[in-house]
């Protein structure tokens, strides 16, 4: 019982968590409570804050990762062309239904319940009256008290008059606009982004660009171009934010660029009749599983940024995520400004575990399998071959030599159900060993090396609790230029 103890300690749930620190979740204490719930991805929203206080977020992050030595990567989160209210005073703002509000570029006005200045000049040529706008509280909720719809009745100039159709009351410094179905014509990696991304990302050497508001594969191409010239960050993935239907169009060309797909249910739910989210959600997922590049699903537990506990419905959409084939579950105002950030992510991984045991996994990787077609690629049928085994010998862990990361990432593309221990090995640039090594490791070129990383995998895995006696290991390393899937038996 024990070991299965420890399972559960190391990997509370396959699927994998992303938690946006901020105001509430920005402590060393905070952060490694979330650490150890199962947060393995942490997030750097840029749309609010600035870069020092996000610096001082992410010291404490690193505290927390060396206090629990649980690993966490960083995610930084553009703004992109995202549309807000500027509300300098921060004093509560009362809007009445059916009076009127007048939108303008002005900045330097002061915002009121009949005037809200906004950051984008160019809102009266992009709309038309009768148009649907959205204004939200930091983040969209699907609840009437932080957000308020507006209908344009008339342009004047730069200023767009509209009808507010719900009262409410907006409080805080930053509201979000959203117009449904309209294009917004702003880059969509902004020179704010490109700056932030080229100081705070470079000397953070951040893993995750998560870039909001992607609307075509060209989105990625010039953030990966600008990306490949920031020296380390030429590594860093670059996940697809799709916030809009101009995205949902566009998905196929954006899915063969970008490495990953964070699948913005928020905003999504704005230009989308809610009917019609739900289907999108599945379509998505199912074409980045086939690809092998995760898919990230958002808002699912809204509910926790206030109570303890999430909603029936919340509770089973997060079940039916991870179903559908989610790779990861992002939060956003749940750790954010929510009020139980560790308890959030402790009930989201428990429920995204009990999912996971009823995953048809069979099912999975015959659809998987029968998607890549005939020939398979050699790496391909090594990773898919590797999953067979390890499920037909009930193996309790795959071991995957990898360089690039390319072999690991394959591997888990077929849902594998047990645990994949990825062993890096260092591509060596020059075949000159002037290296001074801080390692374990001397550098040696024979196959010893193998059988020796093999044994420290092996052990990692005993002290966390993945292998125990009498295990069966499958291992998938490269042997002078053959691939090999070997299945290795313990011993006591």
């Amino acid at each position: 019982m024990d070991g299965r103890l420890c399972v559960q300690s190391f990997f509370p749930a396959m699927t994998k968590i992303v938690g946006t620190l901020g105001p509430r979740s920005r402590s060393v204490e905070v952060i490694s409570g979330c650490l150890k719930a199962g947060m393995s991805v942490a997030r750097f929203d840029f749309s609010w804050g600035d870069p020092a206080y996000h610096q001082e977020t992410l010291e404490n992050l690193k505290k927390a990762v060396k206090g629990t030595t649980k690993l966490c990567a960083v995610m930084l989160d553009t703004t992109g062309p995202e549309l807000q209210v500027v509300n300098k005073s921060e004093k509560a703002i009362s809007l009445q239904a059916d009076a009127s509000v007048i939108l303008t570029p002005n900045q330097d006005k002061e915002a009121s319940s009949t005037l809200l200045p906004i950051n984008f000049s160019g809102l009266s040529k992009a709309v038309k009256k009768g148009d649907t706008i959205f204004i939200g509280q930091y983040l969209f909720t699907g609840s009437e008290t932080t957000s308020v719809w507006l209908e344009v009745s008339e342009l004047k100039g730069e200023d767009v008059v509209c009808v507010v159709k719900n009262s409410t009351t907006l409080s805080g410094s930053l509201f979000t606009l959203h117009v449904s179905q309209i294009r917004i014509d702003l880059p969509t990696l902004t020179d704010s982004d490109k700056e932030v991304i080229s100081t705070w990302g470079v000397k953070n050497n951040i893993d995750f660009l998560s870039l909001s508001y992607t609307r075509h594969a060209e989105d990625i191409r010039h953030a990966r171009d600008f990306l490949s010239k920031l020296g380390d960050l030429s590594q860093t993935q670059i996940f697809a934010k799709i916030e809009n239907v101009e995205g949902l169009t566009h998905f196929d060309e954006i899915l063969q660029e970008a490495d990953g797909v964070i699948l913005s249910r928020g905003n999504l739910g704005i230009d989308l009749p809610p009917e019609k989210v739900f289907l999108f959600q599945k379509a998505a997922v199912y074409k980045c599983n086939m690809a092998g590049k995760p898919a990230v699903v958002t808002r699912v537990v809204d509910s926790m940024t206030d109570n303890l506990r999430p909603t029936r419905a919340e509770a089973t959409d997060v079940a039916n995520a991870v179903l559908d084939g989610a790779d990861a579950i992002l939060l956003g105002a749940e750790t954010l400004r929510g009020l139980y950030p560790v308890e959030t992510i402790s009930i989201v991984g428990k429920i995204c575990a009990e999912a996971e045991k009823v995953f048809n996994q069979d099912l999975y990787f015959k659809k998987a399998v029968k998607y890549v077609g005939e020939p398979m690629s050699h790496l391909e049928s090594i990773a898919s071959s590797a999953v067979r085994a390890a499920i037909k010998v009930k193996g309790s862990v795959i071991i995957c030599f990898t360089s690039s990361g390319r072999a690991a990432r394959l591997i888990a593309k077929y849902r594998p159900t047990m645990p994949v221990i990825s062993v890096v090995i260092p591509r060596l640039k020059t075949n000159q060993l002037r290296w001074s090594f801080s390692g374990a490791f001397e550098a040696e070129s024979t196959n010893a090396t193998n059988e020796s990383v093999l044994k420290v995998a092996l052990e990692h895995g005993k002290a966390s609790g993945i292998i125990k006696s009498h295990d069966r290991v499958v291992v998938c390393q490269k042997v002078g230029d053959a691939s090999v899937v070997k299945i290795i038996e313990l011993e006591e």
